[in-house]
């Protein structure tokens, strides 16, 4: 173990694994967890509170849902392709995954896909050390279309008017994908509205 092992202030989760690969040894993780350094926040993660980058509530889906994917209206508020503000993250995870331990802060809105919908469109988002995983604009588009009755039916609207409106839209991807999750009549339908 190196002795004067630091953990460093622009990465705010670790995975223990990373803790251990700093030097820091078991006994040293504790000593910074009871020295006000670090936080537990389950068995494998710990958050840096002496951390001094972005902060950014997304960095905690994969301490708690190593499979987690940002998705729908959080994915949008990242796009910005809306001004409502969740209270919590949208987070997809595949059908058959079992999550039995969530934050009370920032909360996680589980979502469960099936394979076919959580597969594809999967973008890895790396600010300096930090990272968190977010379905790009056009799935979360879509996957915003075929929850409409959850979501909204207006912020459905306002979703995809934003997304028409952006000059790096890809309308053939939007249609592929809507095609891909049975929802492209709905998808057409309020297109030839909005167009």
């Amino acid at each position: 173990m190196k002795e004067n092992a630091v953990i460093p202030k622009d990465q705010k989760i670790f995975h223990t694994d990373e803790l251990k690969e700093l030097g820091l040894s078991y006994y040293k993780i504790n000593k910074m967890v009871l020295d006000g350094m670090l936080e537990r926040l389950n068995k494998s993660h710990y958050e840096n509170l002496v951390y001094e980058g972005e902060e950014n509530d997304f960095y905690y889906v994969m301490a708690y849902t190593k499979t987690g994917v940002v998705c729908l209206l959080s994915a949008a508020v990242y796009y910005g392709l809306t001004n409502y503000r969740p209270d919590s993250i949208d987070v997809a995870i595949p059908k058959k995954k079992n999550i039995t331990t969530l934050p009370e802060w920032p909360a996680l809105n589980l979502y469960y896909f099936d394979d076919y919908r959580y597969n594809f469109g999967i973008s890895l988002v790396e600010e300096g050390k930090n990272q968190f995983q977010i379905f790009d604009i056009e799935k979360t588009v879509i996957d915003i279309v075929y929850y409409r009755n959850k979501i909204g039916i207006e912020e459905t609207k306002e979703i995809l008017t934003n997304y028409l409106l952006r000059p790096d839209r890809n309308i053939n991807q939007l249609i592929r994908y809507s095609k891909m999750l049975k929802c492209y009549d709905i998808l057409n339908t309020y297109l030839e509205v909005l167009i």
